[in-house]
């Protein structure tokens, strides 16, 4: 594991990589199956960028940092209340751009009219 990831899985579950690589957190010793999903799937993220990767079990805090990391491939089917910061651009559907909180969630409330009136 990289310092970057070491320091990702303190910062997120509070958790820490022994000697022998194993994962030490609050609830004992284990290995990263013991991290939390939003956790695992930063990991998947830093580890490899050019994926496309479903950050729907990741809960706020993991999507605070996701969201301010640059070239990053997600999957959502649904917004999730998320802190944006507002100078962070986002890009849907490799075509819209949107800044901050207020593009964000302007983007979700187009996107189900837009589903409602194809009745999806």
């Amino acid at each position: 594991m990289s310092d970057k990831e070491i320091a990702l899985i303190k910062q997120l579950d509070d958790a820490k990589l022994t000697p022998d690589k194993h994962i030490e957190t609050r609830y004992g010793l284990g290995t990263i199956r013991n991290l939390s999903s939003g956790c695992k799937t930063l990991l998947n993220i830093v580890k490899h960028p050019e994926k496309v990767v479903c950050v729907e079990e990741c809960g706020p805090n993991v999507l605070k940092v996701i969201f301010s990391m640059e070239n990053v491939k997600i999957c959502m089917s649904r917004p999730t209340l998320a802190e944006i910061p507002d100078h962070v651009q986002i890009r849907f559907n490799d075509t819209d751009v949107v800044t901050g909180n207020a593009g964000y969630n302007a983007w979700w409330s187009r996107e189900y009219e837009r589903r409602e009136s194809d009745d999806l």
